[in-house]
């Protein structure tokens, strides 16, 4: 695997000189080689799809569909128009020696990608390293490997029809040698990003040689505060956990307020139609008995609180106060993103200011971190790390700068 390392940090090189409208033009012909090669994609996804249970959480996440396909085609297309991330000078000025200093943004170089089963990720990467001139190397699961293959061969059959170097996207064998040897990739990955569940996100960080950008798991909450609006909540709340179950940014906990219990069981009532399980304090349960399907119905252990879900499930929590419910959150949150239902001012602005999460909503769904609905064309991952990006990542996220100094000969005495 060195060979591929060493392939995508000489590709790297040679992105520096494609100009910008060339690579969007590139970005365009892999979107429509998307479409014009989607019965292979399917077929591919197909074959890794026999061989996972529908009930596994991460079968939705592993499944292509041709509207799934549009939508990464137009997302990818969406990347091309944005403005193009390098050459910004961040900052500039003139110093009294006569030396003219500018702050630049350029790529990265090789950005490592580790993903579990959602082949949509191979997509996203390639387009927001290829627009921000950063080579991508790719290691995605077992689970996924036959779209992974069938994707990156389709990119690498554009970029070789468009005169590009091939070696600016590898994919490597969906092994954990190869997790472990991209960790270890020293002086050939200058960051590596993982993209799945908290075991997969712990071990690249405790084992990474290289700089690794963290994106966290979502267990994420939505407060009903005792002055949030009914029909509101409950459009939220049911957005949130039942629009797509399997992904980072749905609803885990709903924490209600204690002078809301009356109106427990109608913000629940939507959830009814999806069969999502509701794992409730005893205050919650009470509130729910004989409201919310019994068999639907389950009494909150300590576990309960603080897991990603990832499933037609949920946590209750019931609360005395706002303080108690950042509290909470506080303590089992994992700082991806958080909501408060509210019609108070004033507890919608400490909310926002106590709550620590790289996403905070008010009277609004945490469905909507991400990248594609941010307008950042796609995301590469969503950071809750604090040093460095944070929230939904794209172009601006994955370059980095260089200072460039021009004179006329000064020397330093």
């Amino acid at each position: 695997m060195l060979n591929q390392f060493s392939i995508a940090k000489k590709a790297s090189r040679s992105l520096a000189l494609i100009p910008d409208a060339r690579r969007d033009e590139i970005l365009y012909a892999v979107a429509d080689a998307i479409s014009a090669n989607q019965e292979v994609i399917l077929a591919a996804n197909a074959s890794d799809l026999s061989r996972m249970e529908p009930t596994n959480p991460l079968y939705d996440r592993l499944q292509l569909t041709p509207k799934r396909l549009a939508d990464i085609a137009e997302d990818m297309r969406h990347v091309a128009q944005l403005p193009s991330p390098l050459g910004r000078v961040l900052k500039e000025k003139t110093l009294e020696n006569g030396l003219h200093l500018r702050r630049v943004a350029v790529p990265f170089g090789v950005i490592g990608m580790v993903f579990e089963a959602r082949p949509n990720v191979a997509f996203d990467v390639f387009s927001l390293c290829f627009k921000s001139g950063n080579a991508c190397v790719l290691k995605g699961g077992r689970d996924a490997d036959d779209s992974n293959k069938a994707i990156v061969s389709m990119i690498h059959s554009v970029l070789e029809a468009e005169g590009v170097d091939t070696g600016v996207v590898q994919l490597l064998p969906a092994t954990h040698e190869a997790t472990g040897e991209m960790l270890a990739a020293v002086g050939y990955i200058d960051v590596c990003i993982p993209r799945g569940g908290r075991r997969l996100i712990d071990f690249v960080r405790d084992n990474a040689k290289v700089p690794v950008i963290e994106t966290g798991a979502g267990v994420v909450h939505a407060y009903f505060d005792k002055d949030g609006d009914l029909e509101m909540g409950q459009r939220i709340v049911n957005n949130a956990k039942t629009r797509r179950v399997s992904v980072c940014n749905a609803l885990d906990c709903l924490i209600v307020h204690e002078q809301r219990l009356a109106d427990l069981a109608a913000l629940c009532q939507p959830l009814e139609a999806s069969a999502v399980k509701i794992y409730a304090d005893e205050k919650a349960f009470g509130a729910l008995s004989g409201s919310y399907p019994a068999e639907l119905l389950l009494h909150a252990t300590e576990e309960s609180f603080g897991t990603e879900f990832m499933a037609y499930s949920m946590a209750v929590k019931t609360v005395p106060s706002l303080d108690d419910a950042i509290e909470h959150i506080a303590t089992y949150g994992s700082g991806h993103s958080e909501c408060i239902i509210t019609q108070d001012k004033a507890a919608a602005e400490a909310f926002q200011k106590q709550v620590d999460a790289a996403c905070v909503y008010v009277n609004a769904p945490t469905s909507f971190t991400d990248g594609a609905q941010f307008g950042l064309g796609a995301e590469i991952g969503i950071s809750t790390q604090k040093l460095g990006p944070r929230g939904p990542m794209a172009l601006e996220e994955i370059t980095t700068y260089k200072w460039l100094i021009e004179g006329c000969g000064q020397t330093r005495p």
